[in-house]
């Protein structure tokens, strides 16, 4: 039996506009963070993550990947993305330990097939959700959801329970954006539950909904002519309409507030209820000590981050537990 390890890596993502909307088949932009997760595996005669053993029972992330494998392996895993910050690490992990699996098993993953194992991973853990956050960690550097314009360009289609998402390549032009963690964890699953409830009972919520949708479409234009004024004016807007659907708080608004004065736009990214919001600027430092000094962590982005890919070293970061029940 072979003891080599086999390691892949993906980076995290944050949206730019469309959370929580894309849930509906509107449209999204989506950029990879400049930060990733990898994983190593190798075949094992015990199931071990980070030198524990593996409760599947309580894993369903972890059960769902490697439900194929006819023995068992050993897992490491290391990550520079926070857990449950809205930047997409449950995505990033489900495909960078997809990969390395593929490796370790001698197959070949193409990035549809691996999109699919990283969204059906994260529906294993989360229940419900878009397949935006595994596209943008899949594919890397910058993603369009159901945009119009970009068939020619179009990377897949998914559809589920109704809803279709239409997934295509976009160009970013070179852009910079500070990202502030406000360390208040806040899973996706339960954000995007409140707002379905909202919109079942709501005609106002759905509202929100489209005027979300056309704040995108806004949004991504801008983008295209690299007219970060418009774009960050944009981004302001799409946050003030899901603060209204009630997925921010105040520690997101706090830290929106904070960067503001030295950026063109900022908004909360993800899911919401805590994690991170973004800010589009071109005084990456003094956004950061705004945020700093407002009890975030800032992350400083570069656009143009490449997406999942195999290594050639072992994890050497914090280590990284993969979520459970």
């Amino acid at each position: 039996m072979s003891r080599r390890w086999h390691s892949a890596s993906a980076p995290g993502k944050f949206v730019i506009l469309g959370e929580h909307s894309v849930v509906y088949g509107k449209p999204a932009v989506v950029l990879a963070a400049d930060c990733r997760i990898t994983c190593s595996v190798r075949r094992s005669r015990r199931n071990t993550l980070n030198g524990e053993p593996i409760e599947f029972a309580r894993q369903p992330l972890l059960r769902y990947l490697t439900r194929n494998l006819r023995h068992a392996a050993d897992f490491m895993t290391s990550s520079d993305i926070p857990a449950g910050a809205g930047l997409g690490s449950s995505a990033a992990l489900s495909a960078a330990m997809a990969l390395a699996i593929g490796s370790m098993e001698g197959t070949d993953p193409g990035e549809r097939q691996l999109v699919d194992e990283a969204y059906n991973a994260e529906l294993s853990l989360q229940g419900s959700g878009s397949p935006m956050d595994a596209s943008a960690c899949v594919h890397g550097k910058g993603i369009g959801v159901n945009l119009p314009g970009t068939e020619d360009r179009k990377l897949w289609r998914i559809s589920r329970n109704g809803n279709v998402w239409n997934v295509s390549d976009i160009d970013v032009p070179e852009m910079t954006f500070v990202v502030g963690n406000t360390g208040v964890k806040a899973p996706t699953g339960p954000q995007v539950d409140k707002v379905r409830r909202f919109v079942s009972r709501s005609n106002f919520a759905m509202e929100m909904i489209e005027e979300i949708g056309n704040v995108t479409l806004s949004g991504y234009e801008a983008l295209k002519k690299n007219d970060v004024e418009t774009l960050g004016r944009m981004m302001l807007i799409d946050h003030k309409l899901l603060s209204i659907l009630g997925v921010s708080c105040r520690e997101l608004n706090k830290l929106v507030n904070a960067a503001l004065p030295f950026s063109y736009g900022a908004k909360l990214t993800g899911s919401g209820g805590g994690g991170c919001m973004i800010a589009l600027t071109d005084q990456p430092e003094r956004v950061s000590s705004a945020i700093t000094s407002r009890g975030g962590t800032a992350y400083i982005m570069k656009t143009g981050t490449p997406g999942a890919k195999i290594e050639e070293c072992m994890p050497d970061g914090p280590l990284f537990d993969i979520p459970v029940f």
